[in-house]
């Protein structure tokens, strides 16, 4: 079984790669695919240059997800250059003036283009390319310290036992003792937000914090929106009726819910 460090680092070599050949896929779409093809069979030859050709993944339709994945691996390991990956990628809301150096990758997606009065181009799609270069160059960043023995491991590591809690949980609601299965996840949960809360530096000000509170603390500190928050908020009632309804027992389909609803929140909230 694949640990979470060993799914890091092939998530990272993958999506480093895959964003060196989206760099190539702008620059083709930038430059022209008459102009671009000619310049990489020069380069490597007929045979090569198809096969590279053929490889290359269409921008619009990948970058995407390639985002939102990079997103979310910069968020875990390279939390410090998180609001700078973003910034390449969305508008600034505050902006009033396009030019080459706030045009972002949004604005490359949409086509913009922007002329002077008199006709000449002031700033066009060619403009994303350095910074599709820098937000490539972020993610080989998180790359390099993931590797480093400056990473701190600690998290990671903590992962692994949250996985390994959440499928005896599984194991234990297999069983039928839904109570038991509910509770082991719900301490799961909590532990989890106090360390989402300790990664934003979000405080709590409660001696003994509950996952209504790290759940208010995140929202009210823009951590997480609305719907995460009702989200969270419905699996901390769920880990309730486990832990201290006595009047009912939970259904093992609120128990699956539960379960799955923190299985969901370990992967995608840090």
């Amino acid at each position: 079984m694949k640990s979470n460090l060993d799914r890091y680092r092939a998530d990272l070599d993958a999506l480093i790669a895959q964003g060196n050949q989206l760099v190539y896929s702008m620059q083709r779409d930038v430059i022209g695919a008459a102009k671009f093809d000619a310049q990489v069979k020069k380069q490597l030859g007929a045979e090569k240059a198809e096969k590279f050709l053929a490889g290359l993944p269409k921008f619009k339709l990948t970058y995407e997800s390639w985002y939102s994945e990079s997103k979310a691996l910069i968020r875990q390991l390279l939390p410090d250059r998180f609001d700078d990956f973003v910034r390449l990628h969305e508008k600034p809301r505050a902006r009033k003036d396009v030019g080459f150096g706030n045009y972002v990758l949004e604005d490359y997606l949409q086509g913009l283009k922007v002329t002077f009065s008199y006709g000449d181009v002031k700033v066009d799609p060619s403009a994303a390319i350095p910074q599709f270069d820098q937000m490539v160059g972020i993610l080989t960043a998180a790359k390099r310290r993931f590797e480093s023995s400056l990473f701190d491991i600690r998290q990671l590591v903590q992962a692994d036992l949250f996985d390994s809690e959440v499928d005896a949980a599984r194991h234990l609601l297999k069983q039928k003792f839904a109570r038991a299965a509910g509770a082991m996840v719900g301490v799961v949960l909590e532990r989890h937000l106090a360390q989402v809360c300790a990664n934003h530096d979000v405080k709590i000000a409660k001696k003994n914090p509950t996952i209504a509170d790290f759940n208010d603390a995140l929202k009210s500190s823009d951590v997480i929106d609305i719907p995460i928050w009702r989200g969270i908020t419905r699996l901390g009632d769920l880990r309730n009726l486990c832990d201290h309804n006595k009047e009912r027992e939970p259904t093992k389909d609120e128990v699956d819910d539960l379960i799955s609803g923190v299985d969901r929140l370990l992967k995608t909230l840090f």
